[in-house]
């Protein structure tokens, strides 16, 4: 028989506490190294201060007067949303799968650690995952295994495992006494990427089902939760198998776990993953122009602002929320108006050319070498250039491919070199329109083109082209703002010639429409209305070109102009965005008002960075303003007025409306301007270069080419019950209004003439 040896295991069993009290205390001192990264062994960690108000990448929204979103800028595309904005299917399918213990533990689960702690003693670090939510909204929100994280003993594979694993361990424990359960939850789902440079539950939802968080379906929760271990190898997108395989592993944790009832897991894992892909991008949504235009502007500003305050305020990451003018539902309809119109348009022109190309010379002869000076020209080419040679260079553009091209009836996959699409894209003919609201300054719906996509040039703010005869208004304020004129003076129609006491070597003698005068006294109101250019040129050689680009500019037109006698006629390039802001002086009074774009911005916590506010300054009388309406609404009320046609929309009865077409020499640029009571808009339309254009003024002109989209376009405003506010009506007319006919008219010498009065001159009014 075996004596028992009290004393071998008593000495056994205190080796066990004094190893085990050792490595708790080895633990306990390895802990607060790490976490006061002794010796820089380490790396650092999280200041406190950022723990108290952990921050990631936001993207900063763009938001419409109405309060709808217009779109995003991000270096990655998230939004944050409340528990209270999330489905309780999102959060059954993220516990079942991520962490069935969250509710239980305090940012460390037991279980958890000692898989890991095994995986390391195995040297197996893969069998050590299952990271609690509260570690991974540590790893994600302070990006503990970043480089600004990394001390001396951060090159060692294992080693910096360890390190990592005890930094999100820490962090875990603070995060958790900091903040709720649910609040952590909504750190990771707000967070988390959900590959296609999706983050955040808010803009996974919309992209992968177009709908908000809390209307998650369980099948589309648990897609989406699946997607959460690996999101490039279960993109539902690229590899739908996986994905869908992947999900039907969640609704099976779900059933595990009691959030899923089993013959409900059996009936969801038959069903497909029934998709509504929409990529909330750059180059989607409403107004993507104007967002790219101010992305410019806000870069700006962000730049001023940190410079003034000592902030580092970001506007990709940032979250600030910019709150616009632009009203989402004119937005809409001024998008769909163009859509349609450019739509018919484009028919039109390749009809038109039909076996022939469309850059053509002043006497109507094809352009040689057109399209190789185009390729010339890009940036792509010349770099191909210096690398490979031009003659290499010519090869790689003469070389077909499958691409993908913009069409009239959605894009379709085409097989061309990079020349063929230059001369493809060429035949397309481009538009630009702006809205305003004169009142205010408030810009409303802003389009700079047909396709942001495929054709990035904005023909709103970036475009200049030559007016035409949308530029006349200025010609006749200045002669009636001067006293040279007034409304209820007549002028003939008949050749007016400058010569060189105007500035003009030799001689310069404006021509009508059609080449033709009828030598018949008009008022100035059947002049405009029927845009006369002989009536332009007379006033125009009465004020001078230099008064004319004078009041031009006072009243909102900030590029250079020529002041020379072909100015009646619009030679000057203007962009829509100045034309629209100037003629807005005619409609509020006088006074210009600068075109005002942002209303606030915010940070991401709702204060107030910046308000604005209008800016406004009388440069005309009300008395003078008021008669250029009454000029301008002959266009479209008086016969043979070039906006008549505006009566075919429905727009035109019960209303009062000013306008003014415009076309530019050889048909290049079709121009219309419109005023209501309350809304000034103006668009251009036109092809990318100056050479291509319709061959007749009757395809050509603005009338034709632009105006039709305006009446499409206001027809749709007035339609719409809640934009009440620009209901139709007559302008305001000035509480004291004079009517002011007396005048003093010269001739080219300066002497004084009478002028031709009519007998119902009494009447203009």
């Amino acid at each position: 028989m075996i004596a028992f040896q009290p004393g071998k295991y008593r000495r056994k069993i205190v080796l066990l506490w004094r190893y085990s009290i050792l490595g708790l205390l080895s633990f306990i001192l390895f802990v607060l190294a790490v976490s006061v990264n002794f010796l820089w062994l380490f790396g650092g960690m999280p200041d406190l201060k950022i723990l108290e108000n952990p921050k990631s990448e936001l993207a900063s929204e763009v938001i419409s007067e109405d309060g709808k979103s217009l779109g995003k800028y991000f270096t990655e595309n998230r939004t944050p949303i409340g528990f209270d904005e999330v489905s309780t299917n999102l959060i059954n399918a993220l516990i079942a799968t991520e962490d069935a213990r969250f509710e239980d533990h305090s940012g460390i689960d037991p279980r958890s650690l000692i898989r890991v702690a095994k995986g390391i003693l195995t040297v197996n670090t893969s069998s050590g995952g299952g990271s609690t939510l509260t570690q991974q909204v540590a790893k994600n929100l302070f990006q503990t295994r970043s480089e600004k994280y990394r001390g001396f003993l951060g090159g060692i594979p294992v080693v910096k495992t360890i390190i990592s694993k005890t930094k999100e361990w820490i962090l875990s424990v603070v995060l958790e006494r900091k903040y709720t359960k649910q609040e952590i939850m909504m750190m990771y789902l707000n967070t988390v990427s959900f590959g296609n440079n999706t983050y955040g539950i808010k803009v996974a939802a919309k992209t992968y089902f177009d709908k908000e968080a809390d209307d998650l379906t369980v099948n589309e929760a648990a897609l989406l939760v699946g997607m959460l271990q690996n999101p490039t190898l279960y993109n539902p997108l690229r590899l739908p198998v996986n994905a869908l395989n992947r999900r039907n592993t969640v609704l099976a944790q779900m059933a595990k776990y009691d959030y899923l009832a089993e013959e409900d897991f059996e009936t969801f894992k038959e069903k497909p993953l029934n998709l509504k892909f929409t990529v909330d991008g750059h180059n989607t949504g409403l107004a993507p122009y104007f967002r790219e235009s101010m992305r410019g502007y806000m870069k700006a500003w962000v730049r001023r602002y940190n410079e003034e305050t000592g902030s580092d305020i970001d506007l990709n990451t940032s979250g600030l929320r910019i709150y616009t003018t632009i009203d989402s539902r004119m937005q809409q309809y001024q998008e769909e108006a163009i859509r349609e119109h450019m739509k018919q348009q484009q028919k039109i022109f390749d009809q038109h050319w039909k076996g022939r190309n469309p850059w053509i010379d002043d006497r109507g002869r094809e352009m040689p070498g057109f399209i190789d000076k185009a390729v010339r020209r890009l940036p792509y080419f010349i770099t191909l250039k210096n690398l490979v040679g031009e003659e290499e260079a010519w090869k790689v553009m003469n070389r077909p491919y499958k691409m993908r091209v913009f069409s009239w009836d959605g894009e379709k996959e085409m097989t061309m070199s990079p020349v063929d699409s230059i001369k493809y894209y060429k035949r397309f003919l481009r538009a630009g329109m702006m809205s305003m609201d004169p009142r205010n300054g408030h810009v409303k719906a802003w389009v700079g083109g047909i396709n942001f996509k495929y054709f990035k040039y904005d023909h709103v703010k970036q475009g200049r082209r030559q007016p035409g005869s949308t530029f006349k208004p200025f010609v006749y304020v200045a002669g009636i703002d001067k006293n040279f004129l007034t409304p209820c003076d007549h002028v003939m129609d008949e050749p007016v010639t400058f010569g060189p006491a105007d500035g003009v070597d030799g001689e310069y003698t404006p021509k009508n429409t059609g080449d033709s005068f009828s030598y018949q006294s008009l008022s100035l109101r059947q002049a405009l209305g029927k845009s006369v250019n002989s009536v332009s040129a007379y006033i125009m050689k009465m004020v001078k070109p230099d008064a004319v680009v004078q009041y031009a500019h006072k009243l909102g037109i900030t590029s250079e102009l020529p002041a020379t006698p072909a100015l009646c006629l619009g030679t000057g390039d203007v962009s829509v965005y100045e034309m629209v802001g100037a003629y807005c002086s005619f409609a509020n009074g006088g006074y210009k008002t600068e075109p005002m774009t942002i209303l606030k911005i915010e940070d991401r916590y709702g204060n107030v960075l910046q308000e604005f506010h209008e800016k406004q300054n009388q440069e005309l009388s009300e008395n003078t303003a008021y008669d250029m309406l009454y000029l301008m609404r002959g266009a479209v009320e008086d016969p043979g007025g070039t906006a008549g046609r505006l009566s075919q929309y429905g727009v035109t009865q019960g209303n009062e409306i000013a306008a003014k077409t415009g076309t530019s020499q050889n048909h290049s640029d079709g121009w219309f301007m419109g005023m209501t009571q309350h809304l000034v808009s103006g668009l251009w339309v036109g092809g990318e270069d100056r050479s291509i254009h319709f061959r007749t003024i009757a395809l050509g002109q603005g009338g034709r080419v632009a105006m039709p989209a305006w009446g499409a376009f206001m027809k749709k405003v007035y339609n719409d019950q809640t934009l009440i506010q620009y209901r139709k009506g007559p302008f305001v007319k000035p509480e004291n209004y004079v009517k002011n006919c007396n005048t003093i008219t010269t001739d080219s010498t300066g002497t004084y003439i009478p002028p031709a009065r009519s007998d119902d001159e009494g009447v203009l009014f």
